[in-house]
């Protein structure tokens, strides 16, 4: 009878610890979700209602009309295949020559190895500044307007390089070694033995780059407003929708049935993230598996 109860006993508290961790990630749930469902509110919600501060996690009237508006740009829709033209090719681009670039770098055999490494770690706390990167690819290069500023400038990230060069550094250099006594070279070695291995640290770096390429807009500003991406036409549409009417005048706003500056900044906001959320989901498993790096050692 004694052990029975102190059984029920643990059985007891190990509920009470069971509840209150339920709470508590329920907390985190509902903090952590708060945010994007109070913008996607306000960017279903009345414009009036917003510029009087009445904003739930359930819009008191539904519309899309901040959406239409935002929608309403003629441009919109090739400034989207502009925007996923350089983040499908920017991302390849830059996982092959980031690959390249850390299989390189965890070679025994290369001279120079922590030279390039030094160059490239100092770049991430030294840098030219906008101006001479502006005359670099304007006067030099030959970019302005041009397809390729939206890939050569973010080519090579030098975090990503070290996140690939430590993943190698834990693979089993018996593998290189077997490749190279049946004759494979350093093409050959990267392209069937280290990339294949590697897939979990270059889809980390693939989402790394893809997210960066396609929240970008402040290049197309400086260099190539002919050939503008999505991000740069929602950041246009929500300067003009902030410089259309005074943020204080409600009244108005619904005499004119105009839009909100907030509303379209929350709308613009849902544009701009969705397509990040839809890919995401199938890069997780990979994203955490590349995060994890070092974290076990055989």
């Amino acid at each position: 009878m004694a052990g029975k109860t102190v059984s029920n006993r643990i059985k007891s508290k190990d509920n009470i610890i069971d509840y209150i961790l339920l709470v508590v990630f329920v907390l985190l749930i509902i903090i952590t979700l708060y945010p994007f469902l109070n913008v996607l509110a306000i960017s279903l919600n009345d414009p009036v209602d917003t510029m009087r501060d009445i904003n739930f996690i359930i819009p008191r009237e539904f519309t899309f009309y901040n959406y239409q508006y935002v929608f309403r740009e003629n441009n919109l829709f090739s400034a989207f295949g502009m925007s996923v033209a350089r983040t499908v090719i920017g991302t390849a681009a830059g996982v092959i020559c980031t690959s390249m670039i850390a299989y390189v770098l965890s070679r025994r055999d290369f001279y120079f190895n922590k030279l390039f490494t030094v160059f490239f770690v100092v770049t991430m706390y030294v840098g030219g500044g906008m101006i001479p990167e502006y005359l670099l690819l304007t006067r030099t290069l030959k970019m302005s307007n041009s397809f390729l500023v939206y890939i050569i400038p973010g080519l090579i990230w030098v975090y990503n390089i070290i996140l690939v060069r430590s993943f190698i550094d834990g693979l089993p250099l018996a593998l290189q070694e077997a490749a190279r006594i049946d004759g494979a070279n350093d093409v050959y070695i990267w392209a069937r033995i280290i990339v294949p291995l590697s897939k979990p640290v270059l889809a980390t770096v693939a989402l790394f780059v893809a997210v960066g390429q396609w929240n970008s807009f402040m290049d197309t500003y400086l260099y190539a407003r002919n050939l503008p991406t999505l991000q740069y036409m929602l950041y246009e549409i929500m300067e003009q929708a902030t410089t259309k009417i005074d943020s204080h005048s409600a009244d108005l706003l619904q005499a004119t049935r105009t839009v909100s500056p907030m509303s379209i900044r929350m709308a613009v906001t849902i544009v701009a993230t969705v397509p990040i959320l839809i890919v995401y989901p199938f890069l997780q498993k990979y994203f955490v598996g590349g995060m994890t790096i070092g974290a076990v050692k055989d």
